[in-house]
C-alpha cells in the first residue's frame, strides 16, 4: 500500500530535513525528529543539569536567628520510574544555640517545571526524605527536625536546572511549537514540544 508523499522540495520537507539534522555543537542538547508528524525533542544531559545547579551553591540560610545551615552543591541522580530528580547535599549546622558545627546530608527529590518567561527549566514540587547528621545531641537534633527540612527545601526551590537560548527555541518557533512535557530520563532530560494555542 502506498503512503503519500509530501513534496520533496515543499516548505514541510525542507522544515523537516532541518529539524532532523540539528544538532548543536558540544554534543549536550539537541532536537529530533522520528517521523513525518513527529515533534521536535530537545535533551539535557545529566553533566549539564549538574554544572548548572551547582552555580548557586555554596548556599547559607538561616532560621529564626538560632541555626545556620551552609549547603553545598546538590549531587544529582536520575529517576525515570518517577519522572523526579533526586538531590543530595553535604550541609553544615551551625548557630548561636549550637557550641559547635555539625556535618551532615541531606536527601530531597524534585519535579521540574519550565518557566517560559525566562526560558528556564526549575526544581519545584520538593520532597525532603532524610536529614542526617554526625554526633548531634537531643536538643540539636530537635532543633534540625524542626527547621531542617524547610532549609532544604529552600535550598532547592526554584533552583535552575538548565537554561534554554533564543537559538534553540527557532527551529520549534518556525514550526509552530513550543516546550511542554519534560521526561526523566537514565542519562538526563528530554523535553517535549506541543502545539502553540490558536490565537
Amino acid at each position: 500500500m502506498m503512503k503519500a508523499q509530501s513534496p520533496p522540495h515543499s516548505p514541510q520537507r525542507r522544515r523537516l530535513l532541518a529539524a532532523s539534522t540539528r544538532l548543536a555543537i558540544g554534543g549536550a542538547a539537541w532536537f529530533a525528529l522520528s517521523g513525518a508528524q513527529a515533534q521536535p525533542s530537545y535533551t539535557v544531559t545529566t553533566a549539564q543539569l549538574q554544572d548548572a545547579v551547582a552555580r548557586r551553591f555554596p548556599l547559607r540560610k538561616r532560621a529564626n536567628g538560632i541555626l545556620d545551615i551552609t549547603v553545598q552543591a546538590p549531587q544529582l541522580r536520575m529517576m525515570p520510574e518517577q519522572n523526579r530528580l533526586g538531590a543530595v547535599m553535604a550541609v553544615e549546622a551551625g548557630g548561636q544555640s549550637l557550641r559547635r558545627a555539625y556535618p551532615g546530608t541531606f536527601d530531597l527529590d524534585f519535579a521540574l517545571r519550565y518557566q517560559a518567561s525566562d526560558m528556564t527549566i526549575r526544581a519545584h514540587e520538593l520532597r525532603v526524605n532524610t536529614l542526617q547528621f554526625e554526633g548531634v545531641p537531643p536538643e540539636v537534633s530537635l532543633l534540625l527536625a524542626s527547621y531542617g527540612p524547610q532549609l532544604a527545601e529552600q535550598a532547592l526551590q526554584g533552583a535552575v536546572l538548565h537554561t534554554l537560548k533564543p537559538q534553540d527555541l527557532a527551529l520549534p518557533d518556525s514550526m509552530g511549537v513550543q516546550p511542554g512535557s519534560i521526561t526523566v530520563t537514565a542519562r538526563g532530560l528530554v523535553i517535549a514540544f506541543v502545539n502553540k494555542p490558536m490565537s
